[in-house]
């Protein structure tokens, strides 16, 4: 397992997992009327975007498996929120942890970050499993420019890596 750039030959797979119910049902964003252009487009953008990191994690033979970001990336205040989806195939196979603990590191190690952020509905019981089954901290506060990018009516679970 790798993280690498985005590749343009990654969207159609980037595509299935928005398409894919059991991928999307309790996230925060209508993925059902992407296209494959949209794909491509995201995708492009990430190559030049320095307010997020937007990265592929990949599996052996280099296929797409899913994507892993610190957007909103806060240099100043040092913070950022972390977000990760993977397609139905690679759950349950190491790929979300993998790519979840390198970003984290690049984040604090290697932009200096001190506090990424995220945040789950409770509903996403695998969600919040997984993110409870590796110890990941809850927060008690997140930053207003991070929580901001939110209804304020929403029902989320914060956490925080620092």
């Amino acid at each position: 397992m790798q993280l690498r750039k985005l590749k343009t030959e990654d969207a159609p797979r980037m595509l299935e997992w928005m398409h894919d119910k059991s991928v999307v049902s309790h996230l925060g964003t209508d993925f059902s009327k992407k296209t494959l252009e949209d794909c491509l487009g995201f995708i492009s953008a990430s190559l030049q975007d320095e307010g997020n990191l937007h990265l592929a994690i990949a599996d052996d033979e280099d296929t797409y498996m899913g994507t892993v970001s610190l957007k909103h990336i806060d240099r100043q205040a040092k913070n950022a929120e972390f977000a990760i989806t993977v397609r139905a195939c690679a759950m349950g196979k190491g790929f979300s942890a993998c790519g979840m603990k390198e970003i984290l590191r690049m984040g604090i190690e290697e932009i200096g970050l001190q506090d990424i952020y995220w945040c789950v509905s409770p509903k996403n019981a695998r969600a919040v499993r997984f993110y409870d089954k590796h110890g990941y901290l809850r927060a008690d506060t997140v930053p207003a420019q991070i929580l901001g990018n939110y209804p304020q009516d929403l029902e989320l679970i914060w956490y925080v890596y620092r």
